[in-house]
């Protein structure tokens, strides 16, 4: 089988961009945050939550992912969710409680696709909230807010 030879968030903006973000937005989103050294434009593929109306991501790769330390330096982005475009102020958040709520919720609305990432990082796939807070430390989430 062929393959594109492009990073997977570059392929998932591309395929998304193509028109397949139709199917892809009701759980993914691109976030375009700018670089913190380069100044560019950099686009992220994300899982999102709707959450009381307001967009919610997390990152799973801890506090230490690109997208993250680009908002920590510029809050200010972008976000397309299916056609829709739209400017956002993000908060970050780093405390375990609310990441841990978060993915609590996720688990409820995507049992199988969460608990098999949740599995993927040795936890069971129902996993307890202890074992939840204790894999959030470390980890980051943000609600972007529309400006």
């Amino acid at each position: 089988m062929k393959t594109t030879g492009l990073p997977p968030n570059k392929l998932m903006a591309r395929l998304y961009r193509s028109g397949l973000g139709l199917l892809a937005g009701r759980t993914i989103l691109l976030l375009t945050t700018t670089g913190r050294k380069s100044g560019l434009p950099r686009v992220t593929p994300l899982q999102y939550e709707n959450v009381n109306g307001e967009i919610v991501v997390a990152c799973g790769f801890g506090r230490q992912s690109d997208w993250v330390r680009n908002l920590q330096k510029d809050p200010h982005a972008r976000v397309q969710i299916r056609m829709r475009k739209f400017r956002v102020v993000a908060e970050l958040i780093t405390d375990a409680g609310p990441i841990c709520d978060f993915i609590m919720l996720r688990l409820k609305r995507h049992p199988l696709m969460v608990g098999a990432i949740l599995h993927s990082k040795g936890l069971p796939f129902k996993p307890a909230r202890s074992d939840l807070l204790a894999y959030s430390q470390g980890l980051a989430m943000a609600v972007l807010h529309r400006e």
